[in-house]
């Protein structure tokens, strides 16, 4: 397979993931929670695919919904090969990412870095 169709499917597979876990999972540990399909790696022969998700929230609440993609690993699956029409939907993986968390804290430290920067300026005016 080449490359320009591994990242094709990568891309598809991430945005009808995010339309599964938004509208049709009905499992209350993901329902209504702020989770996002932040990147897809596809197998070069595309027999797998890792998914990686983040969730905002406690530990408690991200490792809930690790346990409810893993058991609904098999319905995401049907779903996915129904809405990519593929014969052999992919072997789903999935890691919890936590770029996005990092990325609010780093934000949150510039923030106050800023402000302290700010203040130190009107002292000394």
């Amino acid at each position: 397979m080449g490359k320009r169709r591994q990242e094709r499917m990568a891309v598809e597979i991430k945005r009808v993931m995010a339309a599964i876990v938004h509208e049709h999972m009905k499992d209350p540990r993901i329902e209504g929670k702020a989770v996002s399909i932040t990147r897809v790696d596809v197998a070069q022969d595309i027999s797998h695919a890792r998914i990686y998700f983040s969730i905002l929230g406690t530990e408690e609440e991200q490792a809930a919904a690790m346990q409810a993609l893993q058991k609904a690993r098999g319905y995401i699956r049907s779903e996915l090969a129904s809405a990519i029409q593929v014969r052999h939907a992919p072997e789903l993986e999935f890691r919890l990412d936590h770029s996005i968390e990092q990325g609010i804290k780093i934000s949150t430290l510039l923030d106050s870095l800023a402000e302290g920067a700010k203040a130190e300026e009107n002292v000394d005016e």
